[in-house]
């Protein structure tokens, strides 16, 4: 199984980075969440402190996956990239709620340093996982629902070889490869636009690898994709 960013990609951004982290055989399910679950409260005060609703959309590193969402006919208003709709939530006053062990992990990383992170269950996943542009006829089952319903022509999706896994960048991803108390094996992803840098990345990539290790236990490897290296072995 191999994850891949599809070249037609780089012609749209050609500066995107993306993180990647796999993680095997992991325990998503043994109690010790307090410890990130506090580091998050602790890291929503200071956001409430040092953030408004009215000045978000102007922070260089939110402001870029706006720019992002713009040009591919996602009205940044409606459509938020995940790590935004993260700090709204939170200066709205509403706590990021506890999921499970990685999922905690993955938000506090996102939140901390400001950048959208997701990722799949890759037990779940069909053929390979590829980051494209949708044609509009692709399948995709949002998070939490039943409802069968497609991408919009355009759109950047992540996709298995039979469905969507996530549309829109980050908006909004499927149910088929949550992560649950029961996944064994992961790929998580975490996407970078200038301003980030490469080293930038790496210092995520690292915090992320540490962090669920330390949580979840396994074997972990991580990689950085780029327009020089597109894709990697994920099993």
């Amino acid at each position: 199984m191999k994850f891949r960013i599809n070249s037609c990609i780089f012609e749209k951004f050609p500066e995107l980075k993306i993180g990647i982290l796999i993680a095997k055989n992991i325990n998503n399910r043994d109690s010790g969440g307090e410890d990130v679950l506090s580091l998050i409260r602790a890291k929503e005060s200071s956001i409430r402190e040092d953030y408004s609703r009215h000045n978000l959309s102007e922070n260089p590193k939110i402001k870029s996956w706006r720019e992002a969402y713009s040009s591919f006919g996602a009205k940044p208003k409606k459509y938020k990239c995940s790590v935004e709709n993260l700090y709204r939530m939170i200066l709205e006053n509403k706590d990021i709620r506890h999921i499970n062990n990685l999922v905690d992990v993955y938000n506090y990383i996102s939140i901390r340093h400001m950048i959208p992170i997701g990722g799949d269950d890759i037990d779940k996943v069909e053929g390979d996982i590829e980051l494209t542009i949708a044609k509009g006829d692709e399948k995709f089952i949002e998070l939490g629902s039943d409802e069968l319903k497609n991408p919009k022509p355009e759109e950047i999706i992540y996709r298995d070889d039979k469905e969507v896994l996530c549309r829109r960048f980050n908006w909004k991803e499927c149910e088929k490869t949550k992560m649950t108390e029961d996944t064994k094996n992961v790929c998580l992803a975490a996407e970078a636009l200038p301003p980030f840098t490469k080293e930038e990345l790496k210092t995520v990539l690292q915090e992320l690898s540490e962090w669920v290790k330390k949580m979840c236990g396994g074997e972990i490897k991580g990689y950085v994709l780029d327009e020089d290296v597109r894709e990697s072995e994920i099993s």
